[in-house]
């Protein structure tokens, strides 16, 4: 005998006017999709509230309290918000906030793009094409800490990049060493992984659009600059958004090119909040203060990621 099919709405739930068995049905085909989302969601659910949730909520009961004495010996007392107001009087601590928002106003927009501009020329007819992607994004398939070391090798005063700069009649540079050029060496070798690994996500928004909007808009006479702005750009706001909020959380908590490169110098010219929160943590012996620089940062990341949702959040609209 063929079954018929039961009626329901979007939530899986019998359409009003059924009958009962039909509701019946109805109701146990929503709880049974109700229970295969939350088998499906619940490791995720899990994993995010133990690896994420659990440690940023020790980190701000930590920031509670200070420790008394040295060592095993030390004891823990209950500070209230004292950990903050010596952030917040910390002279050192505010110049590396204010350097920690002056890199990622440089070095975000910079990754993003540049990293849009190789993706245009990517997905452009050209001789090679796979392979010149390929060459991009070899980068980001090197680990942070592979990358650091090769980069600290070609900029080293007696290294291949100021041989070739002398090439040119132009002296030995010290990339790592002048508190002038770390900062903008450090993002020189953060962008030399961050645009290749942006790219494919770009490339992925590009090859989505309709091409047929650009072959309107070539036979309404738009140039390429016109068509990038008036067309590519709006239309490719979603992705660019993802990519945005992507690498900013991953700038702000960028670590391994100060640690290996600079250790936060010269002058503190490289130390950022990330390698900051590290310092005081692991280097000055002082958990609780670095545990509130923490919370900073992250309240920090939260507030910047939020303004960048809620632009999208306008435009959409």
């Amino acid at each position: 005998m063929e079954k018929v099919p039961v009626k329901t709405n979007r939530a899986g739930e019998a359409a009003p006017g059924a009958s009962p068995s039909k509701r019946t049905r109805g109701s146990r085909m929503a709880r049974s999709q109700l229970r295969t989302a939350v088998i499906f969601l619940a490791p995720a659910v899990l994993a995010i509230a133990l690896l994420r949730l659990l440690p940023f909520g020790e980190a701000v009961w930590d920031t509670l309290f200070k420790s008394e004495g040295f060592g095993v010996l030390a004891e823990e007392k209950f500070a209230g918000l004292e950990n903050y107001v010596t952030l917040f009087t910390d002279v050192s601590f505010l110049q590396t906030l204010g350097r920690t928002v002056v890199f990622n106003l440089i070095i975000n927009p910079l990754q993003i793009a540049l990293a849009m501009a190789v993706s245009v020329l990517m997905t452009r007819k050209m001789f090679g094409r796979g392979l010149w992607r390929t060459a991009v994004f070899l980068p980001s398939t090197i680990p942070l800490v592979g990358s650091s070391v090769a980069w600290g090798i070609a900029l080293r005063p007696d290294g291949p990049v100021n041989a070739l700069l002398g090439l040119f009649g132009i002296g030995s540079q010290p990339f790592f060493t002048s508190s002038h050029q770390a900062l903008a060496s450090i993002i020189l070798v953060a962008s030399w992984i961050g645009i290749g690994h942006w790219m494919i996500f770009l490339i992925g928004g590009l090859n989505s659009v309709n091409q047929e909007l650009y072959e309107a808009a070539s036979i309404d006479g738009a140039n390429g600059w016109r068509t990038f702005w008036s067309l590519t750009v709006p239309l490719m706001r979603r992705p660019l958004l993802f990519v945005l909020v992507a690498d900013t959380v991953a700038n702000f908590v960028l670590f391994v090119p100060m640690q290996m490169l600079t250790n936060g110098g010269p002058e503190n010219s490289t130390t950022v909040l990330m390698f900051d929160v590290y310092q005081r943590t692991y280097t000055f012996s002082e958990p609780h203060i670095g545990a509130a620089a923490t919370v900073v940062l992250t309240v920090i990341m939260i507030i910047i990621v939020s303004i960048q949702f809620r632009l999208l959040g306008e435009r959409d609209k």
